[in-house]
């Protein structure tokens, strides 16, 4: 199939592994589907991508890639649907869908937050405010104040109060209660969030104070802490609360919108933690889904690096409006200390980190004279200037046009097409300014766009106390490509890998993402002094609570996976680490190694269980990718110049590979959702499965 075309079909080998059979949740448990079509949905800030795997009556593989809706994110996603001709199987259920959804983190960052009602115990109402008191910058005696998260008239106390030891030490009266009904009522909040102190010990206040409110006016969205993140800590669990509550009418009112068109269909979302859930109780546990879809391009990696024998993977996912890293060595790790925006978020999430630099990053001179590169994306709209659909300020995006390592000629997703002179028109601006040329300028663009992304590498990695030259760069998204040898080298990486379909790789993530709940609980007790058959039996409670869960979705017991994991630390210390439970000594010991290999240090001190984790998982049915056919008609496009090389690009259509071929770079390869830039010096090879194996001659 030509390079442009607007849906791209790959026909499966006969390689691929039928056992990839999702199923649907019925009264009487689970099934098989009788359907035969999957989609992975990925809502991005610039892009909305697409892939279907299709099963009956022959086996096929459908990509398609438009302009996001930022405003009406669902729009992008019925527009999809019907581009790939799904509409008719989507009114008759025929569509089992998993959906990476932006919707709270857009929400969160741009502050169009549900107006929320903040309820804590007597005295700390400026919880919020408050916060932990630290500098954002450790050496700026000055810095601007920000504004709380709530309103002070928005914060309500009230009695209810426990001690550390779960003790009552200050009664919830009846005639406290119906003053507090009253305030809530009078206020007229859209949501309420309940987070008491000590709540995770004994929760019936909260439950209380729910319960009442909810009476009174059944319509609000109430989250209470010992439901959202039943964890020590009181500001992190009130934000994570509050955020909750917050984004709980927002994500319900977009889930709604979703399925008014999709009401017959089988829908999943993808949660930060890189487990899906039921879109009907996606809504109840809104902060889950802040890193959603992330979390589906790092839970794609982990498949590639099963499918292609590699375990240590520091996954580069470089979209239009940021990228996103995260190092895998062996597994997919967690975190529960990640911050959205200026809140952390201590709800578990893929342990990742996020930068504003993407093909739209907008370049310009600060007021030192200097070119600047991002966080301001220019998004799907107005976009960069070279998409001619009104954006005019230079992007990555313009850069790489401009440089000859994108080719105007090359369709976009939505059938864009690339105007090379508006490109150099919004570059030109900032090259005079900076007394350079157009095409230094946009050199200058690039490379700085490169050094964003190779910093964001090093803090996942050299500052963890990992070598990122004992790992495989993994890059995908629709950028990811054009910048995959330049960030290498920076490094010092010697390999690398663009995945087949790399440009709508976080789509897949979600096809192969296991379903999944995860549940904490404080225990917060030395090791010494702890008993492992108590452990076991809160780990049990756990369990059979995440078990219930998904057996409500129709999921059997007998196919669900449980893991258990301890967060620990040394007393005296304020963060935690988090470890796999074996049992007291061999989960101290793996502690003690985590602890060396990340701080460079190990103690002889005591050591404390802080925390109980358990993950309560239904396995995804896990399938191989097709492997690759060359197409028998393919565009054939010459050699060009690329700005920097001594010598002219080669200019090759990924789908023109077989499995062993290999070019030299300079080379251009082009598809449909992404480009990819061979640089001088690097080679690369062309796998089984169409993913591009890069690397750099010694």
């Amino acid at each position: 199939m030509c390079l442009g075309t607007a849906v791209i079909i790959f026909p499966f080998s006969n390689y691929f592994n039928c056992c990839f059979v999702p199923v649907e949740s019925t009264a009487n448990g689970e099934r098989p589907l009788t359907r035969q079509v999957y989609l992975g949905i990925d809502a991005g800030g610039t892009f909305t991508d697409f892939i279907c795997i299709e099963l009956k009556p022959q086996v096929s593989l459908k990509i398609h890639k438009i302009l996001s809706t930022p405003a009406a994110p669902e729009q992008a996603i019925m527009n999809g649907i019907r581009a790939l001709g799904l509409m008719p199987l989507a009114e008759d259920g025929g569509l089992y869908i998993v959906h990476g959804s932006t919707v709270a983190t857009n929400a969160t960052l741009e502050g169009k937050l549900a107006r929320t009602v903040f309820i804590t115990n007597h005295g700390f109402g400026d919880m919020l405010q408050l916060a932990r008191q630290t500098r954002p910058k450790l050496y700026a005696l000055e810095f601007q104040p920000v504004q709380p998260p709530v309103e002070p008239e928005l914060c309500l106390e009230t009695g209810g109060r426990l001690g550390a030891d779960g003790s009552v030490i200050e009664p919830l009266t009846d005639a406290e209660m119906e003053e507090l009904v009253q305030r809530v009522q009078d206020l007229q909040p859209e949501a309420v969030a309940i987070n008491l102190l000590f709540s995770f010990l004994d929760d019936r206040f909260e439950r209380a104070i729910e319960k009442a409110v909810s009476e009174a006016q059944s319509a609000i969205f109430i989250s209470r802490s010992s439901e959202v993140l039943p964890v020590y800590k009181e500001y992190e669990r009130g934000i994570a609360t509050w955020l909750n509550a917050a984004l709980g009418p927002v994500v319900s009112g977009y889930l709604m919108r979703l399925h008014e068109g999709l009401a017959k269909c089988s829908l999943q979302i993808m949660q930060s933690s890189g487990e899906t859930i039921a879109a009907t109780t996606a809504a109840d546990s809104a902060v889950n889904l802040l890193l959603s879809g992330p979390a589906g391009g790092l839970t794609a990696i982990h498949f590639l690096g099963r499918q292609i024998t590699q375990q240590r993977i520091i996954s580069f996912d470089m979209g239009g409006t940021s990228t996103d890293v995260a190092l895998l060595d062996g597994e997919i790790s967690t975190t529960t200390e990640g911050f959205v925006d200026r809140f952390p978020v201590g709800v578990p999430m893929v342990d990742m980190h996020t930068i504003g630099a993407g093909g739209g990053s907008i370049a310009f001179i600060d007021s030192g004279g200097m070119l600047q590169v991002g966080p301001q994306s220019a998004g799907a709209n107005p976009g960069p200037a070279c998409y001619g659909i009104g954006g005019t300020a230079a992007t990555v995006t313009d850069a790489n046009l401009v440089l000859g390592r994108l080719l105007p000629e090359a369709a976009l997703a939505d059938s864009l097409r690339l105007h090379h002179q508006l490109a150099i028109e919004a570059i030109r601006k900032l090259a005079v300014q900076i007394d350079l040329t157009v095409e230094e300028t946009a050199l200058g663009i690039v490379t700085i766009a490169n050094e964003h992304m190779a910093e964001a590498i090093r803090m996942i990695s050299v500052n963890r106390g990992y070598d990122p030259k004992q790992f495989l760069l993994a890059s995908f998204g629709g950028a990811g490509g054009l910048h995959v040898c330049a960030v290498a080298e920076s490094m010092q990486m010697d390999r690398a890998v663009v995945p087949a379909y790399g440009g709508v790789l976080s789509a897949l993530g979600m096809l192969v993402a296991d379903r999944g709940r995860q549940f904490t609980r404080t225990v917060s007790v030395k090791t010494r002094q702890a008993v492992t058959g108590s452990l076991q039996d809160q780990f049990e409670a756990l369990a059979s609570h995440g078990r219930a869960q998904l057996e409500q979705e129709g999921l059997t017991a007998e196919n669900l996976l449980v893991k258990c994991s301890v967060d620990m630390r040394y007393v005296g210390q304020s963060y935690t680490l988090n470890v796999l439970w074996q049992d007291l000594d061999l989960t101290t010991e793996a502690f003690q190694r985590l602890h060396q290999t990340r701080y460079g240090y190990a103690l002889q001190s005591d050591t404390e269980i802080v925390n109980l984790r358990v993950n309560v998982l239904h396995h995804s049915q896990q399938f191989e990718l097709p492997q690759v056919t060359p197409a028998t008609e393919c565009n054939k496009l010459a050699n060009t110049e690329v700005y920097g090389t001594a010598e002219p690009a080669k200019v090759l259509s990924r789908a023109e590979f077989s499995p062993g071929d290999e070019v030299a770079g300079p080379a251009i390869i082009t598809e449909y959702s992404a480009t990819t830039f061979i640089a001088t010096g690097w080679i690369a090879l062309s796998d089984r499965y169409g993913n591009m194996q890069l690397s750099r001659k010694t």
